[in-house]
C-alpha cells in the first residue's frame, strides 16, 4: 500500500470502524486478562480495517499512562495491529506493571492510526524546527541505530518545536546538541479515537 493510500485510510475512518477498534482493543485486553488470545474474524469488518495499516494503543488507569505500544511499519491488517497493540500495551510494556482486572474496569483506551510517513528534507536543527508543525506531526527520528517517535499528542506537553525535537533526541539516546547527516527525521499524522472502560463496561 503507497503513500496516498494510507493517507487516504487515516482520512476515511468512519466512525463504525472506530468504534470497532476500540471495542476489539478493550476484547484483547479482557481476553489477555484470562490467559487466551482473541480471534479476529477478518470478513466481518470493513475494508478499511482489513488493509494494511500501523497504529499506536495508548492505555491510562485512572487518568495515568499504564502503556504505550505501537508500530511505524506497515505490517499487517490494521485491525489484526490494533488487537495485537492492544494487548501488548496493557502486558508487555516493560516500563509498566502487567495490567490487573481491577485496572481494566477503570482503564481508558485510546487508539491513533499512523499516516504514510513523509521525509522532512533540513540542512540543520533550526531548519527542521522551522518545518516541525506543533499539534500536528507525529515525529520520528532515526540516525544509525538510534530511533524514536513521538505521537502528535505529546505536543500537549511539549509545545515548543526545539524542547520537542531535543527531548525525542533523548529518548533516541542522543545528545540534546546532536546533529549528523545521516540523521533522517520523518512526520505522520494520525487518527484519534478513544473511549474508556467502566464496571466491566464500555462506554
Amino acid at each position: 500500500m503507497g503513500p496516498t493510500c494510507l493517507k487516504n485510510l487515516v482520512e476515511t475512518l468512519s466512525s463504525g470502524d472506530q468504534q470497532d477498534l476500540l471495542k476489539l482493543a478493550a476484547d484483547s485486553i479482557e481476553m489477555g486478562l484470562k490467559g487466551t488470545q482473541l480471534e479476529v474474524d477478518l470478513t466481518v469488518y470493513s475494508g478499511a480495517l482489513r488493509d494494511p495499516g500501523a497504529s499506536f494503543v495508548t492505555i491510562n488507569v485512572r487518568d495515568q499512562l499504564h502503556g504505550c505500544i505501537g508500530s511505524l511499519e506497515i505490517k499487517r491488517a490494521l485491525v489484526i495491529d490494533v488487537v495485537k497493540n492492544a494487548r501488548a500495551a496493557a502486558f508487555d510494556d516493560p516500563r509498566f506493571s502487567t495490567l490487573t482486572q481491577e485496572e481494566f474496569e477503570d482503564l481508558h483506551i485510546h487508539i491513533s492510526v499512523l499516516s504514510s510517513p513523509e521525509t522532512i528534507e533540513c540542512a540543520s536543527e533550526d531548519e527542521l524546527v522551522r518545518q516541525l508543525r506543533p499539534g500536528i506531526d507525529g515525529v520520528i527520528l532515526e540516525d544509525g541505530a538510534s530511533r524514536a517517535t513521538y505521537l502528535p499528542s505529546v505536543w500537549e506537553a511539549l509545545p515548543d518545536p526545539q524542547k520537542f525535537l531535543r527531548q525525542l533526541k533523548c529518548k533516541a539516546g542522543l545528545s540534546l546538541d546532536h546533529w549528523s547527516e545521516t540523521m533522517k527525521v520523518q512526520r505522520y499524522t494520525t487518527k484519534c479515537m478513544s473511549s474508556r472502560v467502566s464496571s466491566g463496561k464500555r462506554r
